[in-house]
C-alpha cells in the first residue's frame, strides 16, 4: 500500500501477507466485495492453500476457499453479483457468496 500524494507515492508498506502455516505461494487475480473485502486467488503450493483467500480492509485473513488444484482468477457474476468464478488449472468452478462483487460505474 502506499499514501497518495499529489503525482507520488509515499509510505510504502504491505497490506497483506500471503503466508500461511509457513507457505507461501504466488498471488494473481483479486477482486474486492461491496463491504472493501479483498478476494485474491493463490496458489502453487497445495492442498490446504490453493484456492481463494479473502481480507478484510485491514489486511487480516477472514476466510479461504480450498480448491483442489491452482487457481489463477475469479470474478463476481450472476444478476446479483454474489456469484463467485474462479478459474482453475483445468476446471471452472463457482458458488453463491454471502456478498456482493463490488460494481464500478
Amino acid at each position: 500500500m502506499f499514501d497518495i500524494d499529489g503525482d507520488r507515492l509515499r509510505n510504502p508498506r504491505t497490506f497483506v501477507s500471503m503466508e500461511m502455516d509457513g507457505k507461501t505461494g504466488a498471488a494473481d487475480g483479486l477482486r474486492c466485495d461491496e463491504e472493501g473485502n479483498v478476494w485474491v486467488v493463490a496458489g502453487w503450493v497445495g492442498d490446504g492453500y490453493d484456492g481463494v483467500h479473502i481480507f478484510a480492509p485491514d489486511g487480516k485473513r477472514i476466510g479461504q476457499i480450498r480448491l483442489p488444484e491452482v487457481c489463477a482468477n475469479l470474478r463476481f457474476g450472476g444478476t446479483k453479483r454474489n456469484r463467485l468464478f474462479m478459474a482453475a488449472s483445468q476446471s471452472l468452478y463457482a458458488c453463491y457468496v454471502a456478498t456482493r462483487g463490488a460494481h464500478i460505474t
